[in-house]
């Protein structure tokens, strides 16, 4: 499976938005450059008319005259491109001296007014300014109007933009050098974490201990938990394959020494018994096989286990009933008492695999002439399932043993009565684990046999 890196998809997703930003800001850089451009534009325009203002003076015959200075027009040349226009005009919007074709602007109430526009096909800045003039008797209104081209401004703005994008491409890169570093050393307690991993043995499971960042703790804990799953699976299979070279090697070496001894028998009496011999060899094989598949598959079922309601009543009637031709058979006298109905969690399939590993159990080793009885009973939280007989039971160091450690899991380290291999009961300790339930062991009634007590949820249909 191909991988990606975080830290390139970081760096990608900042960089787009931090060009994304950047562009918004040279935008606004743009305006505001323009606005500042134009407002010294419209100063040094200001200054220019009031300057050629102050030289309109009043001649002999009443009338209205201008001095043009010159310093008024060099003010508006601030590049050696621009061009500089202007024109003055007498009351009435008579026109006395410049440029007659330039637009004269209505200064309005301020008494000066600025414009953009074009002078033949020269783009212009203008401003046009008002003032009156004292005669003595009267005074005369007038107006100066002066224009420069917009060269200068428009180099202003995009000065003042290139050096904003200069400088904020600079920023961008140093963003993303300190965003690199801080995503290389972000990332070294991961790399810490994939290294401990690493260095382990396939049989090292024990927890990680590295110190991680909060942010990447739920890893940790999600690899810990793992770790946890596949000690339990691994220390299942080793129980099993522990399990299955125990319990079939003593059939298995019956099987080997019976048929070697019917190869060597003098007569077909002795032939037949060694052989007979061998098939209960192999018929005990054979059950402990299937004994150990059933364990394997309750391991396999531990994961996605779907729990509801099980009549646990109705379903020990109905395995009992089953279990008497065994019983008849066996000369076990079989029966149930308890509960009509009683309702426990669990799992119909599992459940009925734990009832008849009991009945099983009780039916094969509790002897001739015994009693098996199955009960269910209901409380108010719990339903109670037993199997109880008055055969032989198990041996005392044997029993202690199985109390001392709360349940049989994996009882193939001693044999069971009369040659049993203990895996029945394992199997309905591992099944009563999986519901949450609890199975105990005890000796029967008057201190004879065996009886196994699961105490089960109760859980009502709904």
């Amino acid at each position: 499976m191909s991988g990606y890196s975080l830290r390139r998809r970081l760096l990608l997703g900042l960089t787009l938005a931090a060009a994304l930003i950047g562009v918004v800001a040279l935008a606004d850089t743009w305006r505001e450059a323009v606005r500042t451009s134009q407002g010294l534009s419209d100063r040094v325009l200001e200054g220019s008319a009031l300057a050629i203002a102050e030289r309109v003076t009043v001649d002999e015959g009443g009338g209205l005259e201008a001095d043009i200075p010159f310093a008024a027009l060099e003010m508006l040349a601030s590049a050696a491109e621009d061009q500089v226009f202007y024109r003055v005009d007498a009351p009435a919007g008579q026109f006395l001296t410049g440029y007659e074709a330039l637009a004269v602007l209505d200064p309005g109430e301020a008494g000066i007014a600025f414009a953009d526009g074009l002078f033949g096909e020269v783009p212009i800045r203008s401003a046009t300014l008002e003032r009156e003039i004292s005669t003595g008797a009267t005074s005369l209104a007038f107006t100066v109007t002066v224009a420069e081209s917009t060269l200068a401004r428009s180099a202003l703005a995009r000065q003042i933009l290139i050096r904003s994008a200069l400088r904020i491409l600079v920023l961008i890169g140093c963003i993303m050098g300190i965003v690199w570093a801080a995503v290389t050393l972000a990332f070294r307690p991961l790399d810490r974490l994939g290294a401990a991993i690493a260095e382990r043995t396939p049989d090292d499971l024990r927890p990680l201990q590295a110190r991680v960042p909060l942010e990447a703790a739920p890893l940790a804990g999600a690899i810990n938990s793992f770790m946890a799953r596949l000690e339990g699976a691994v220390a299942a299979l080793r129980h099993f394959t522990g399990n299955a070279s125990h319990q079939l090697r003593t059939p298995l070496a019956t099987l080997r020494t019976q048929l070697a001894l019917a190869r060597r028998a003098e007569g077909r009496d002795q032939a037949a018994a060694a052989l007979d011999k061998a098939d209960a060899a192999l018929v005990r094989a054979e059950r402990v096989l299937a004994q150990l598949l059933a364990l394997a598959r309750v391991d396999a079922a531990a994961t996605g286990l779907s729990l509801v309601p099980v009549d646990l009543a109705a379903l020990a009637r109905d395995l009992t009933g089953e279990a008497l031709p065994q019983a008849a058979d066996a000369g076990i006298d079989l029966g149930y008492d308890g509960a009509s109905h009683a309702w426990a969690l669990a799992e119909p399939v599992l459940t009925a695999e734990l009832l008849r590993n009991l009945l099983d159990n009780a039916l094969r080793y509790a002897g001739r002439g015994a009693v098996v009885t199955v009960r269910v009973r209901d409380d108010v939280s719990a339903v109670q399932l037993e199997v109880e007989d008055d055969g032989p039971g198990l041996a005392a160091e044997r029993l202690a043993a199985v109390q001392s450690e709360g349940q049989p899991l994996r009882m193939a380290a001693a044999p069971a009565p009369l040659g049993g291999s203990g895996l029945g009961l394992a199997i309905v300790a591992e099944i009563a684990e999986l519901f949450g339930a609890s199975c105990a062991f005890d000796q029967g009634a008057g201190g004879r046999g065996l009886k196994v007590s699961c105490v089960f949820q109760r859980r009502e249909p709904r």
